[in-house]
């Protein structure tokens, strides 16, 4: 009786799978590598300057994982400009359902091996390159080696 009663516990513990989702503590965005919290602060028509961005990716509820220009409270699409009299490095707006807030700097974000993406990539077809010119130029070479000892045996 009591090896069942232990199975039953030992069972129920393992068997309930709980999930927890993240409570992040204010939406915040990163736009070139910076955290920005998004405020209360709303913002004219005037203030608003150039696009500067977009929400490219929304951060891991779970994990609390993000890379690159990511929200945890807004979706992907979402714009970012610049704020005519302040610079982008201390604060931008960020669009919202009823027009502009302010965000501001807050740290930079932590690094991601998906931020390096890009650069493995170009790493990647630069090496291609290189073997691709290395071997054609072998083989040209051992070409004309091939036709001057034609040229010296005849």
């Amino acid at each position: 009786m009591k090896s069942k009663l232990i199975f039953c516990l030992i069972f129920t513990f393992l068997a309930s799978n709980q999930v927890f989702a993240l409570d992040w503590a204010y939406p915040f965005v990163v736009y070139k590598g910076g955290v920005y919290e998004v405020t209360d602060e709303s913002l004219l028509q005037e203030d608003i300057g150039k696009e500067i961005g977009e929400v490219k990716r929304k951060a891991d509820d779970y994990s609390g994982n993000y890379y690159g220009d990511a929200s945890n409270h807004y979706e992907r699409g979402t714009k970012y400009f610049e704020i005519t009299s302040v610079d982008p490095i201390s604060a931008i707006a960020v669009e919202d359902n009823n027009g502009w807030i302010k965000a501001v700097y807050l740290y930079k974000a932590p690094f991601h091996w998906m931020n390096m993406f890009p650069y493995y990539i170009l790493g990647f077809i630069a090496l291609v390159c290189f073997v691709v010119i290395s071997l054609r130029y072998a083989s040209k070479k051992e070409q004309n080696n091939k036709e001057n000892r034609r040229g010296i045996i005849k």
